[in-house]
């Protein structure tokens, strides 16, 4: 029965250790649509404060996921994983950062092909 209960414990142990993170580059972009999210949030805010906020942001965020075909729960825990490791996070948000510097400079009608988002 102990070596049951041992094998049981480490089972569980590398289940958690093998659980799939959005890859860094899937993650940049899918950082980078959050980011644009929260400014579309903000402007829509500042013209009509009559809005429910927080009902608002969430749908914006879930709108991103749908976009990524991701859920909530995979982000919110792949971003967990990168801000428990301080090396990929900061690979992440150099990534996020420079992403958004070429994003910036693609004209807006090319913005929305699929081809853009890597």
């Amino acid at each position: 029965m102990k070596k049951l209960n041992h094998f049981l414990i480490l089972l569980c142990l590398l289940a958690s250790c093998t659980q799939k993170n959005i890859p860094l580059n899937k993650m940049k972009v899918i950082v980078w649509d959050m980011a644009c999210a929260d400014e579309l949030y903000i402007e829509k805010m500042q013209k009509d404060s009559s809005l429910i906020k927080q009902k608002e942001n969430i749908r914006l965020y879930e709108q991103v996921f749908l976009v990524h075909k991701i859920s909530k729960d995979e982000f919110y825990s792949s971003y967990k994983f990168y801000q428990e490791h301080a090396d990929q996070y900061k690979i992440l948000i150099d990534s996020v950062q420079a992403y958004g510097t070429r994003q910036r400079n693609v004209p807006v009608n090319t913005i929305l092909k699929p081809s853009s988002l890597n």
